[in-house]
């Protein structure tokens, strides 16, 4: 059969199993775009396209599935590179497709002409010049391969409009397979080397006294989180998370000592520095989560479990390392352990150790952590602890009928990406959606999109504030277009709060550009203007019934909520310092 290179890419796209892709068209892109309104797929059309790879993420991070976003040449593909570089920084898998002009004018300066493949390279998991029609047939399934094996991550396809429209003669499309062989995987551990490395482990684990399991997002599904968990009946400890690993473990669970790192909580930071054995597992040890790293867990014996060979002994020297997934090697750990004798010494003291971390936790866990209500500051009349706001939204939810399995949650970045990751209650993997390591503002709004195309039956909360929700605010025309069931809340302190927090604590109150001075945006009025209903929870008690009213299933809806500017995220580890020295008062 004769097709062309854009019949093509439809085709692979279906036979992939894609049934929605995000983008914007332009001239380099248009052949595409020609035959996608003929496909089965579903295109979802931004206004901007960082948001398109955004919400390919809010698509990916809740089903680990890739899913696909398309921009033009030139500007339309630099505008997608944020949203690229995020995937990479976070392991997220999505196909990114751009057109580019034709090949004969490639280094010509031509209209909307731009190094994509050169600008992607160093942000993309891999990077693909497509030259000829038939180049496709092995692109594709090449990019949906690397884009899941191993550590997954983006791949760019950058596709000429010439290309697009050349005809190719094919017998058969190729398939296409996102689930290959783990021992693909490049320096992964042998298996007989595995079952050695995890008998070790176990007894190292039997061994210590005070172990602490730490996960990351490479434990965030719910096959990484049953593993966990089974991990965790057999042999009972105190569990530390990264940003990227709330939910793994239930936030109710009485072993969970919270979220480390530099807004960690003292029991999790404690934990990881009184430690003599650290089970790591899925995570990386990144600045973020370590501050000083020398005092980080300076005492504790290192078993590091990642797929990704690279991570390992690149921060901290590991005692055992194992390049594989949580998911192989764990359940051999496990077991050993159920295998082991343990005597009776060492158990208690396991016992007392994991007594010891939660009663830390329930001591020192606050609400009150950083509020600015003990020193009387008020800028609105009516504001709220957005801790205690955080905390209680899933009980909001459900007094408007939803069940807190019916929400999935997408912050921005600032202040109240840290307060939702200290205290709104995750349950479970893969229902909170942040921009963890490259901390990109202006996330939350289009992963939410993204999050309920791919999740219909669910509620959708995005948790913004006044800064980040204007960096891509035009998205609440495509979240009202689409008609989806997202609800946006917007914490406004007319500040960026987490810039104003750190001129508070380390450059003398110094507030350089962290103010948005005689600030008069009403985002009540922007919302209503794009067609979506609002409200004011600080003055509108039933805010929450129109929020989530279980009867709206798929209307969206805006909220906003006025927080003091002096509400602060604490515990706060100032860069240089190690977390057990956090600042935990004002």
């Amino acid at each position: 059969m004769k097709l062309t290179g854009s019949q093509l890419i439809c085709r692979l796209l279906e036979k992939a199993g894609i049934k929605i892709v995000a983008g914007i068209p332009g001239g380099s892109i248009l052949p595409l775009y020609n035959e996608l309104n003929k496909s089965s797929i579903r295109h979802i059309l931004v206004r901007q396209e960082q948001a398109a790879g955004f919400i390919a993420q809010g698509m990916a991070r809740t089903t680990g599935l890739p899913a696909v976003c398309i921009a033009t040449s030139g500007p339309g593909a630099m505008n997608l590179l944020t949203s690229i570089a995020d995937a990479r920084s976070d392991s997220i898998p999505i196909i990114a497709i751009t057109g580019q002009v034709n090949s004969n004018l490639i280094g010509t300066d031509a209209f909307q002409e731009a190094d994509t493949f050169g600008l992607s390279f160093p942000i993309t998991k891999h990077s693909i010049a497509v030259k000829k029609a038939e180049e496709l047939l092995t692109a594709i399934p090449e990019a949906f391969a690397i884009a899941c094996e191993g550590r997954p991550g983006p791949v760019l396809i950058d596709v000429p409009r010439n290309v697009q429209l050349e005809t190719v003669q094919i017998e058969s499309l190729p398939e296409i397979n996102c689930s290959l062989p783990e021992q693909n995987v490049r320096f992964h551990t042998s298996q007989d080397k595995i079952n050695e490395l995890t008998e070790t482990a176990a007894k190292l684990l039997a061994d210590s006294q005070k172990p602490v399991l730490y996960i990351g997002g490479g434990c965030n599904s719910p096959k990484g989180a049953e593993v966990i968990r089974n991990f965790k009946d057999a042999f009972p400890l105190p569990v530390v998370s990264s940003l990227m690993g709330l939910g793994v473990v239930s936030a109710t669970d009485e072993d969970f000592a919270g979220m480390v790192g530099m807004h960690g909580f003292l029991a999790a930071n404690k934990a990881m520095h009184d430690s003599d054995l650290v089970l790591a597992c899925g995570v990386r040890f990144d600045d973020r989560a370590t501050g000083l790293t020398q005092k980080f867990c300076p005492d504790a014996k290192i078993i590091h479990i990642d797929i990704d060979a690279a991570e390992i002994n690149k921060i901290l020297p590991a005692k055992i390392s194992i390049v594989s997934k949580i998911e192989s090697a764990l359940p051999q750990i496990t077991s050993h352990l159920k295998l082991l004798k343990n005597s009776s010494e060492k158990l208690q003291k396991r016992i007392d150790w994991l007594n010891e971390i939660k009663n830390l936790k329930k001591s020192t866990f606050s609400m009150e952590a950083g509020s600015c209500r003990a020193n009387g500051a008020k800028l609105f009349e009516c504001s709220v602890n957005p801790r205690k706001f955080m905390a209680e939204l899933p009980e909001y939810a459900q007094k408007a009928g939803l069940s807190k399995n019916d929400l999935l949650v997408t912050t921005d970045v600032g202040q109240h990406q840290m307060f939702a990751a200290q205290y709104y209650p995750v349950e479970n993997p893969r229902t909170f959606l942040t921009s963890g390591s490259l901390g990109t503002m202006g996330f939350g709004l289009p992963a939410a999109i993204g999050a309920s195309l791919a999740n219909p039956s669910k509620r959708v909360v995005c948790f913004s504030g006044d800064g980040s929700i204007m960096m891509n605010i035009q998205e609440l025309a495509t979240l009202q277009e689409n008609n989806l069931a997202v609800t946006v809340i917007v914490f406004i302190n007319r500040t960026l709060g987490m810039v104003y927090q750190q001129q508070k604590f380390l450059f003398d109150k110094n507030y350089s550009a962290s103010v948005f001075s005689d600030e008069k945006t009403d985002f009540l009025k922007i919302s209503e203007g794009f067609g979506i209903e609002s409200t004011c929870a600080n003055t509108d008690a039933l805010w929450y019934k129109k929020a989530f009213d279980s009867s709206r299933k798929n209307k969206p809806f805006f909220v906003t909520v006025y927080v003091e500017p002096e509400e602060e995220v604490l515990p706060y580890v100032p860069g240089g310092k190690a977390n057990i020295d956090a600042i935990l008062h004002s």
